[in-house]
């Protein structure tokens, strides 16, 4: 069954999948990438991920962008470790 959002509007799993990722970070103090990469995988399959040019697994890009709308800059990527952390 599709989860709706307070206006009776279906929710995105783009919308899903950063709430995951913002309620990992709160409840863990950071996210690494290939966890929510191998979350993402385990329940929402490949669309989600997509491999970009210097040969990293990457989430797809409306992902990311729900995952900013969401932690309006609370969380900062750590491009060294591959993580998310709040900032």
């Amino acid at each position: 069954m599709e989860q709706e959002q307070e206006s009776g509007q279906p929710v995105r799993q783009e919308q899903l999948i950063a709430q995951w990722m913002v309620g990992e970070i709160r409840d863990k103090g950071s996210l690494r990438q290939e966890d929510a990469i191998a979350y993402v995988r385990s329940q929402y399959g490949e669309a989600y991920v997509f491999v970009n040019e210097q040969g990293n697994v990457s989430l797809e890009k409306e992902v990311k962008k729900a995952f900013r709308k969401l932690h309006r800059g609370r969380v900062a990527w750590d491009r060294d470790g591959f993580f998310w952390a709040w900032t």
